[in-house]
């Protein structure tokens, strides 16, 4: 049984419990962040901890916890649950005060709620065969860039591309890709540029994105950030996703259309290579 981290507390998941009146509950006003663990380690820990600071930020979140002192309850975490290979969630809520849309008078400690999950990282199966996915209308709101967990319209539309056989869902907006359930979305044109969509507040700013691009640099790959079209996509020479949790896989079908010739494509594999090699020396990259 795991252990797991609420409000201060380390306790095995099935005592753990929060207020029917915490507004992440009652609300969705609450952020978070994922946290990929290779070798015991966290990988890009300083930089999800700068996108949770932002995220707060941008919601007028109080800020009730240190770096060091959050750095210090994941890796507690990942030792007491023994995990080698896996994810963290983090959990920042505005608090527990009585249900009220207003919360500007409010002065409460943000809740905190972190815990581990297994999972196979570097032999992630979808990287071997490559992704198929499905098409949909982005009908979140218009705050994508904040990563709060009002996921419920991607939870739906993963849940439905799951049901049509697919494994994800990208989302579309005048015609043009934005981001995928819990991904970046890219595409490799046929002169092995490296097209994914601006920085806006259209999607997330991906922690994982942000490194496959860098080292997408390193190997002398162009880039350009812009948005994609639905036909520029479909006669790509090759199309992926980034994420924490997936790292880098490649998507081979959308739609039920294979994209080139329906196998990961090379520049997909040596970007996923590259990071996960990368991933392994997390601990480079961690906070002390």
């Amino acid at each position: 049984m795991r252990t797991v981290y609420v409000n201060g507390v380390y306790l095995p998941e099935d005592q753990a419990q929060v207020s029917i009146f915490d507004r992440g509950f009652l609300f969705g006003d609450a952020v978070y962040e994922v946290t990929a663990v290779m070798n015991g380690q966290m990988v890009d820990f300083d930089a999800h901890m700068d996108r949770l600071q932002r995220s707060m930020s941008e919601l007028d979140m109080k800020n009730g916890y240190d770096r060091k002192d959050l750095l210090t309850i994941q890796k507690k975490l990942i030792e007491k649950n023994n995990l080698k290979e896996g994810l963290v969630y983090l959990q920042v809520t505005r608090g527990v005060a009585d249900r009220d849309f207003d919360f500007s008078d409010l002065d409460v400690k943000p809740g905190l709620v972190l815990f581990t999950q297994v999972k196979k990282l570097e032999a992630n199966p979808l990287a071997a065969r490559g992704q198929k996915i499905v098409l949909a209308d982005d009908l979140r709101w218009g705050r994508s860039d904040i990563k709060t967990v009002q996921l419920l319209y991607s939870s739906l539309m993963k849940t439905r591309a799951k049901r049509q056989g697919a494994d994800d869902v990208w989302l579309c907006r005048d015609g043009k890709i934005t981001e995928g359930s819990s991904n970046n979305a890219y595409i490799v044109t046929h002169n092995n540029e490296i097209v994914t969509r601006e920085l806006s507040t259209d999607i997330l700013h991906g922690i994982t994105r942000a490194s496959v691009l860098r080292i997408a640099r390193l190997h002398q790959l162009k880039i350009v950030e812009r948005a994609f079209s639905v036909d520029e996509l479909l006669s790509a020479r090759e199309a992926f996703s980034t994420s924490a949790s997936g790292f880098v896989n490649p998507v081979v079908n959308v739609n039920g259309t294979a994209i080139s010739d329906g196998e990961p494509g090379h520049v997909t594999t040596a970007l996923r290579a590259s990071y996960v090699a990368e991933s392994q020396s997390a601990s480079t990259r961690q906070s002390l």
